[in-house]
């Protein structure tokens, strides 16, 4: 869609498959007249030209059947002609194409090198959007280079290579770009303009529907894809392989009046030392002073010129450094071939660094001291090592590893030697330290920064990021593989070195795609196979071995079913106990075991796609009392999704049993989930653990695990995430409304603070570490949580309801509730009214009310009691086994 059209309408065409008959002749009423005034829908994508010329046309029907097979494959159509190229579209019918308007050109550099005969190595995907490069192509790619400035074209031979990275990337399901690879040497000699100053660009011509198409090859975000590569020749003159400022690839020949060679500090200044190419380059700028350049090549900067921010924390301040030429004009100066980086202190905890990048411009930075890497490698069993310098305080630093998406963060020991200022760390991916002690998972997929923090530092705000030294960058990427997992040193900004742990997913199993083949041609092919003796469990989208599942399947071990347990494990981030085999989220072995599994337990949905065999008995038993509205129940309200709402019926009809906890909840899961099979009210199979004989000992397990001192009380914060606080997406922020310096002045003597975030919250929490609050938003199962704590903080979630079980004190933060209640969530009944605690607005209020819990406790006994009634019936302990019973009785046990 574009700007133009109103959202409102924009949302009712998405929306039209669930709209009713008078839902649409409004629609259509209002699209008309839109449409009739705004003129023809001709600027738009295919698809959408296509939707609303038949909106205009008052072909609805066709238009539903469009937007469903839109709603599979986002943008996404075939193309058919090779002149004239049109979009087909199944069952609606065909829109002509126009050009690389509607056919535009992917592209991505993946390699960008210099070899050592003189040669550029690229390698990169370029393709045609909607138009699949599944085989190699039949019809050649050519390369073609030009002057600047220039109508002549240089070919040259373009070799295609199979990259399947290129149709993981591409995030749809519909074609396949496997073979959209290419790689091509050029050769220097061999461009126009014979080696002259002056800037070639380089670019591919695809064959394609409508005729040649012309492609621009765009640099990648990291790797030598994403960075300047320079190519020293003779002396002087330099070959630059870079971008323009859109990202486009292009080569530059440059002739240089002069190199920075090299660099020291005598006493109080800072010398460096130029090569000139020029006899008349006399003079050096940095900053807004002129220096000369002696006759020996030497140019002699008071170090005191090169601070202008005195706080060690304060930001990098740059430091241009220009040759000036005699004509008046300047360039930024270069180093040479053999430049080496290195680093002066200034006072104040400050250094002037002078280093590279990747078109070899001398960088000189003020700057808070930073690690620098001059040692990188792997050991056969898979540690990295690192060694380095850092004039910083590195005494008792630790090195932290911060996910680039998640925001997570590992804490690592740092070796540190104050006498040569030299530091070095091991990182083993595949063993990283859990809450458990001796118990270690593989480090999660994605890219983690290196940075270091100081002693007694306890956000990220002050981290001080590890580089790599310039000369370096070169031998990146450093790789090690061990079994399924990969890991990779990569490098961003040039010298921002980070550590990334690559998906586990094989080749044919990553990216939409391959999903998409797995779901529709494997799976039903596991499903002509006989059923295995299995129970296969899915706790929230393979990301814990905890919940309800967890339950189901201790009480089945206990009974000694005889069944395999296949549990869902996402990115090999759970530990499972023995007997328990783990299958990767998504992999062949998970759709497998989702096809072949007599038992199938699961706390989540599956998704629309799915739909179980004859003979599977599915159990979900869902994680949560409803206090908020869901699913149907949103209907007419902003936060609907009609299309998800229709669905609801064929996800539903997928599970033979649905669990409900209460009374109360039972009406609202048949009505808002539109589910229309069993709904067992047996209580949740997770809440048994209040009643268990065994309750107390792992609480003091837990307590143990954590490293909390006995005597100490437990507060548990479990709050949920606030729609309007987002780093995007599904991405939240933390609304941090405690002052926990305060709380850990006022109860720190006595009592601890457990902090458990919202899985979707990715911020980290400040002063989590340091003996007061204890992050346990990683912990396995909150429910472990839950009987260690004395006290509950929480706001909305529907943790309240299963807390209540325990009948300890529970106190709400709801110092937004008029806003959540009315502007971002509805509630099925009155919250002010039937909290089993005190409403708190402040956090002084909050502290104080912790400080006096057994008074404000008294206080609310009454509707605590209310509540339990209401809302934790049945509670006796027994509810996986009524679940288990029901589940073996459905499937001929």
């Amino acid at each position: 869609m574009t700007d133009t059209i109103p959202e409102e309408l924009a949302r009712g065409l998405r929306y039209l498959p669930e709209a009713n008959e008078e839902e649409r002749a409004a629609f259509l009423t209002s699209a008309r007249a839109h449409w009739s005034a705004a003129g023809g829908p001709e600027r738009l994508a295919p698809p959408e030209r296509l939707a609303w010329t038949l909106v205009r046309e008052g072909r609805l029907d066709e238009v539903v059947t469009l937007l469903r097979y839109q709603r599979e494959h986002p943008g996404g159509f075939q193309v058919r002609g090779l002149r004239r190229a049109r979009a087909i579209f199944p069952g609606v019918g065909q829109v002509p194409l126009r050009g690389a308007e509607d056919l535009p050109v992917r592209t991505k550099l993946t390699e960008l090198e210099w070899q050592e005969d003189g040669r550029l190595l690229v390698r990169g995907w370029a393709y045609l959007a909607n138009v699949p490069v599944a085989e190699r192509p039949r019809l050649p790619r050519i390369g073609l280079a030009w002057r600047k400035g220039s109508r002549r074209r240089v070919p040259f031979t373009v070799r295609s290579v199979r990259m399947p990275e290129a149709t993981a990337a591409s995030k749809q399901a519909l074609h396949c770009y496997d073979w959209s690879g290419f790689e091509f040497l050029l050769d220097p000699a061999k461009l126009p303009g014979g080696g002259k100053p002056g800037v070639c660009h380089i670019g591919l011509v695809l064959p394609g529907p409508g005729g040649p198409h012309g492609a621009q090859l765009v640099k990648n975000v990291v790797g030598s894809g994403g960075h300047t590569q320079v190519q020293h020749t003779t002396e002087g003159r330099r070959l630059v392989a870079g971008f323009d400022s859109k990202g486009r690839l292009q080569i530059t020949f440059d002739a240089l009046p002069a190199e920075i060679t090299g660099h020291r500090q005598d006493g109080s200044v800072l010398e460096l030392t130029v090569r000139r190419h020029a006899a008349n380059v006399t003079k050096l700028q940095i900053g807004e002073h002129h220096y000369t350049v002696a006759e020996d090549g030497t140019v002699r900067v008071p170090m005191a010129r090169l601070q202008e921010v005195e706080s060690p924390h304060g930001k990098t301040h740059d430091w241009h450094c220009h040759v000036l030429l005699p004509d008046g004009s300047k360039r930024r100066a270069n180093v040479s071939r053999d430049f080496a980086a290195g680093a002066y202190e200034l006072p104040g905890g400050r250094e002037v660094a002078l280093t590279t990048d990747g078109p070899g411009l001398l960088k000189m930075h003020d700057r808070a001291r930073q690690p620098v890497v001059d040692s990188l490698s792997w050991t056969p069993e898979g540690t990295l090592l690192l060694e380095g310098v850092y004039t910083g305080p590195g005494e008792g630093a630790k090195l932290v590893l911060r996910h680039g998406g998640q925001h997570e963060e590992k804490h690592l020991p740092l070796s540190f030697d104050p006498q040569t200022r030299r530091f070095s760390a091991e990182v083993r991916p595949l063993e990283m330290a859990t809450y458990e002690p001796g118990v270690t998972l593989p480090l999660r997929k994605g890219r983690w920064y290196f940075s270091f923090r100081a002693e007694g530092v306890t956000t990220h705000r002050r981290d001080v990021p590890v580089k790599l030294r310039a000369d370096l960058v070169g031998r990146l990427p450093l790789e090690h593989y061990e079994g399924p997992r990969g890991y990779r040193i990569q490098r961003r900004y040039f010298d921002r070195i980070y550590l990334e742990a690559l998906s586990p997913l094989g080749e044919d199993e990553r990216g939409a795609y391959r999903q998409h083949v797995l779901r529709t041609e494997f799976t039903p092919r596991q499903k002509e196979l006989p059923l295995r003796e299995a129970v296969f469990y899915n706790s929230f989208g393979g990301k814990q071995f905890s919940d309800s599942p967890r339950a189901v399947y201790e009480e089945l071990v206990r009974r000694g079913v005889e069944v395999e347990h296949l549990w869902s494990v996402s990115d090999g981030q759970v530990r499972l106990p023995e007997g328990v085999t783990a299958l990767e989220w998504h992999s062949k072995e998970w759709y497998e075991a989702l096809a072949r599994s007599r038992y199938v337990v699961t706390n989540v949905g599956l998704g629309d796609w799915y739909t179980k065999r004859e003979g599977q008995t599915v159990v979900q038993t869902w994680h949560g009392t409803p206090l908020k509205k869901i699913g149907a129940d949103l209907l007419g309200t902003p936060k609907a999704n009609p299309a998800y709402i229709a669905s609801l019926p064929h996800r539903f009809r997928q599970f033979d049993i649905t669990v409900s906890p209460n009374a109360f909840s039972t009406p609202i899961m048949k009505r808002a989930f539109c589910a229309e099979g069993e709904v067992l009210e047996s209580g949740y199979p997770r809440n048994d653990m209040f009643h268990s004989p065994e309750r107390v000992a792992v609480a003091a397990k837990v307590r143990e695990t954590l490293g909390i001192p006995e005597g100490k009380k437990v507060v548990l914060y479990a709050p949920t995430w606030r729609d309007d606080q987002r780093h995007g997406g599904q991405r939240f922020k933390l609304d941090l409304q405690i002052d926990l310096a305060a709380a850990e002045r006022e109860l720190g003597e006595d009592h601890v603070f457990l902090f458990r975030k919202h899985p979707k919250i990715l911020d980290a929490i400040p002063g989590a570490g340091e003996g007061f609050v204890y992050d346990v938003s990683g912990y396995p199962d909150i429910a472990e949580l839950y009987l260690l704590a004395d006290v509950l903080i929480t706001d909305y979630s529907s943790v309240l309801f299963d807390f209540a079980h325990s009948g300890r004190p529970m106190l709400f933060f709801t110092y937004d509730l008029e806003h959540y209640r009315d502007t971002l969530r509805g509630f099925y009944f009155d919250f002010t009214e039937r909290a089993p605690g005190p409403l708190i607005k402040t956090s002084g209020e909050l502290i104080a009310s912790i400080r006096d819990i057994d008074t404000v406790a008294d206080a609310h006994k009454d509707r605590y009691a209310d509540f339990v009634r209401d809302f934790c019936e049945p509670s006796d302990g027994l509810a996986t086994a009524r679940v288990v019973d029901r589940m073996l009785e459905l499937g001929g046990v």
